[in-house]
């Protein structure tokens, strides 16, 4: 039975257990449905063989060797890789300015951090992608592990991921891809390709871009490595069976007919944006990011303006271009009032 049907269905037998709530105290009313699905590891209900099934049905849907759920969003996943393919002592290359998460992992696994840069867009102000010929040259003169690139990255950059995985492959380095902006990917051919089933490691967001309650998330496994044991280690041994229910759903629905018209409408709304905003240049590779300049105003500029005026709040902004962000859940009507905006700056 899926976590799902699961929930649904109410056990006959009187529990004494956790959660102490009981499925009928909802101390806090806007929640009260969620308080009736929230459930224990019960031999009654057994809500773990429904997410092993769960689990199991999505390593399907993306191709990868495990995909596991994650309720602690990316974070978790990032550390869990980390753990799982690394030892004390030895080195991992991380972006200097990438998630904090990154160095963390790095720390939590005892290892010993080496820093790369990235290349910075002048005209845009924003990070570009991970160089294939720099990380060869880090692997000759460093004995690397394990790397860590964001793909995409914030601004929506993707990097070369099946050119670096071959120059991981010849140098036996470890490559864990940081795609939580891109839990999308897989769905649609006019995004950017998913490094779900290239990297050894790949962590995506689903609350980012793909319409999952925050702050639920996914790792993907290539690698003959079990991420499990290191999942164990960091996790609650209480997870909220509501919010990985909402996981399998959520997957489900991505990987549906209506989720992929859902998304490719999203995909045509916003190239008729930047089709008719004309005063305004746009850049990028994944189209869900609205990084965007308008001449003569600055990026903070634009951002004061279009919150100010227009009543729209971007997700980041810089001196050049200012970014934002759309996901599965972002309607016609949301589009349409930006594009009406910056038609009439």
């Amino acid at each position: 039975m899926s976590l799902v049907k699961l929930l649904k269905k109410r056990t006959k037998k009187i529990l004494f257990t956790t959660p102490s709530h009981s499925q009928r105290l909802a101390i806090y009313k806007p929640l009260r449905s969620l308080y009736k699905i929230d459930i224990s590891e019960t031999e009654a209900q057994d809500p773990i063989r429904g997410l092993l099934k769960a689990q199991e049905r999505a390593k399907k849907i993306y191709g990868t060797n495990s995909t596991f759920f994650l309720t602690n969003g990316s974070t978790s996943g990032i550390l869990a890789s980390v753990l799982t393919c690394v030892n004390p002592g030895e080195k991992v290359m991380i972006w200097h300015d990438s998630h904090p998460c990154h160095l963390n992992a790095v720390r939590l696994a005892g290892a010993i951090p080496v820093f790369y840069d990235l290349e910075i867009d002048d005209v845009w102000g924003i990070p570009l992608q991970t160089p294939v010929h720099m990380i060869e040259s880090y692997f000759n003169a460093y004995d690397i592990k394990a790397l860590i690139i964001t793909s995409p990255t914030y601004e929506g950059i993707v990097s070369d991921v099946a050119k670096i995985k071959l120059i991981c492959e010849k140098y036996n380095v470890y490559l864990i891809v940081d795609e939580a902006h891109g839990a999308l990917y897989p769905f649609s051919d006019r995004l950017p390709k998913s490094a779900a089933n290239i990297a050894d490691f790949t962590v995506q967001s689903l609350h980012k871009t793909a319409g999952g309650l925050n702050p639920t998330a996914l790792l993907h496994c290539m690698c003959n490595l079990n991420a499990e044991k290191a999942l164990k280690m960091i996790n609650t041994t209480s997870p909220s069976y509501p919010l990985l229910a909402s996981i399998e759903e959520n997957i489900n629905y991505l990987n549906s007919w209506w989720g992929k018209r859902k998304l490719d409408l999203l995909l045509d709304e916003l190239e008729i944006l930047k089709d008719e905003c004309v005063n305004c240049e746009f850049y990028g590779d994944d189209p869900t990011k609205i990084l965007v300049k308008v001449h003569n105003l600055t990026g903070a500029e634009l951002s004061e303006i279009l919150y100010k005026k227009y009543n729209i709040e971007d997700e980041k902004t810089n001196q050049k271009s200012t970014l934002l962000l759309c996901g599965i859940g972002t309607d016609k009507k949301k589009i349409r009032r930006l594009k009406e905006a910056l038609l009439d700056l």
